[in-house]
């Protein structure tokens, strides 16, 4: 029988887990269910799996457990920060609310973010704007890591670069958190650690023949994850990924182009209030509208039902608060040897 947990419990221990490895409390309590609604979401790659490696950053000092980002500029609807390599979840959460606030005053706001460390899932950031009525976009690269090649070379470049975009509606929001590659460095390292392989050959090996195996990653040297829509129209995902990477470097005024500094992210936030321009109610007329015509479109043989983005993972959310969190396999030994060591004590299954 799956072991399932209360939601609440894995947020209390994620929080005790940060803030016994040095995070500061009011990060450690910020960052926690943040973790933890990744995993409610079904996005296991990206939510409290990600907790070790944190905790061991937070060790070994490549990620800052105290203190707040360097202004860099702040111009009133936009802000520049340096992030100091502190929680990259904790600044974008910050940096989500700082946009909201802004957006209130001059109709958007927008900051930017160089030197954060990893900021986990980008849909779990998003309702930190919806449920305000505003509409939210985010984008994140890791200046110090490359895996996906351009289209038509063997030699990675640039990271997945995702971007996510939140929109309200009369109803759920729209949710869509989606990478300029065809998939992500998280899903083919579970893979290749599980010894299996991708649906579809989304990787190139050093050659640049194409691969299910995510073992072709791993090789020296590395092959590359491909670009959004593949060996066929893979010039699309190129050219989301050139936007992501100057929207999250660029802008921040630290990227590529600078030294390495070890897994982090460039980010980049911006929150539109639509008071601001043609009022709520015209805002959502067109949004319900929008997914009304998705959700009533008549679907293809094989499928049940057309969704919008953000339809599964709020289910999926409302089932795991009801029912309980069931964590995918490995996830509670992980943490457990960090509870071991940092004198932490584990929640017990429902």
């Amino acid at each position: 029988m799956t072991e399932r947990y209360a939601a609440t419990a894995l947020t209390a221990y994620a929080e005790a887990l940060f803030a016994a490895a040095g995070l500061d409390a009011d990060k450690a309590r910020m960052v926690a269910p943040l973790m933890v609604e990744a995993d409610l979401m079904g996005h296991t790659t990206h939510g409290l799996q990600l907790v070790p490696p944190y905790l061991a950053a937070l060790a070994d000092g490549s990620m800052t457990g105290s203190g707040q980002p360097a202004v860099l500029a702040d111009r009133g609807p936009v802000v520049s920060w340096d992030g100091r390599r502190l929680s990259g979840v904790w600044l974008t959460a910050a940096a989500v609310d700082l946009a909201v606030e802004r957006a209130r005053l001059y109709g958007t706001g927008t900051v930017s973010i160089r030197r954060a460390h990893h900021i986990a899932c980008l849909a779990a950031f998003l309702e930190r704007a919806t449920r305000h009525g505003m509409m939210v976009t985010l984008a994140c690269s890791d200046p110090s890591v490359a895996s996906v090649a351009p289209f038509g070379g063997t030699r990675a470049v640039y990271t997945p670069d995702p971007i996510a975009v939140g929109i309200p509606t009369g109803g759920d929001p729209i949710l869509v958190d989606i990478s300029a590659s065809i998939t992500t460095n998280g899903l083919t390292g579970r893979l290749h650690k599980e010894g299996r392989a991708l649906d579809h050959p989304w990787v190139l090996d050093a050659g640049g023949n194409p691969s299910t195996d995510p073992g072709v990653l791993f090789t020296d040297p590395p092959g590359t994850i491909l670009p959004v829509g593949g060996l066929d129209h893979g010039h699309k995902g190129y050219g989301m990924a050139l936007i992501v990477e100057s929207l999250t470097q660029a802008l921040a005024g630290h990227g590529r182009a600078d030294p390495a500094e070890g897994w982090g992210a460039g980010v980049y936030v911006q929150v539109y209030d639509p008071t601001a321009f043609a009022g709520v109610d015209a805002f959502t007329r067109q949004t319900d509208w929008l997914a009304e015509a998705c959700r009533g479109n008549p679907p293809r043989p094989g499928v049940e039902a057309v969704r919008l983005p953000g339809d599964g993972a709020l289910a999926r959310k409302r089932a795991a608060l009801k029912d309980g969190v069931a964590l995918y396999p490995g996830i509670v030994d992980g943490l457990r040897t960090w509870a071991d060591k940092l004198g932490v004590a584990p929640p017990v299954p429902l």
